[in-house]
């Protein structure tokens, strides 16, 4: 990998419990400066994730959501052939958030090569700044699936959630 290979964006409310997850998982990402690894922190609103990953090839994102999974649940997804499931996210925060920029970008033709969406199944989006134990005890296994996504060569993996 060569600088900036990925772009991975970690989304999320820190004020809002379990909602930090992907915001979690990026900031340890940042912290471990890992090599071809861009890492962003971003709210969620969805013409700011388009203009983040416009020209990039290869994306992973990292959200919260709320699937009635239990919360921890590892959910992957590969944005750039498939539609998010309307089940992850019958909620957000913003108007237009991850799953319509997904959907804008594809009909504009701007959807990245390559893009994955892990999603970590909340529980508690409540107001306050500590995330429950289940996402707590997650994050390190969403922290590994994106570390399996950009060492791979291919863009098939077989990761389980």
């Amino acid at each position: 990998m060569t600088a900036s290979d990925w772009l991975v964006i970690g989304i999320g409310n820190e004020f809002r419990r379990d909602d930090a997850a992907g915001l979690m998982a990026a900031k340890e990402l940042k912290d471990r400066a890992l090599p071809g690894l861009d890492v962003v922190l971003h709210h969620g609103e969805g013409t700011g994730l388009m203009a983040l990953w416009k020209g990039r090839e290869r994306v992973v994102v990292i959200d919260a959501v709320s699937s009635g999974r239990p919360a921890g649940h590892l959910h992957l997804v590969d944005a750039a052939r498939d539609a998010i499931p309307p089940d992850l996210t019958p909620f957000s925060s913003h108007v237009f958030g991850l799953a319509g920029a997904v959907e804008l970008a594809r009909d504009l033709g701007e959807l990245p090569q390559i893009l994955w969406i892990i999603g970590v199944e909340g529980g508690d989006f409540s107001f306050g700044q500590e995330p429950g134990p289940e996402v707590v005890l997650a994050l390190p296994k969403a922290i590994d699936m994106v570390i399996d996504l950009v060492s791979l060569r291919h863009d098939r993996p077989d990761i389980s959630c």
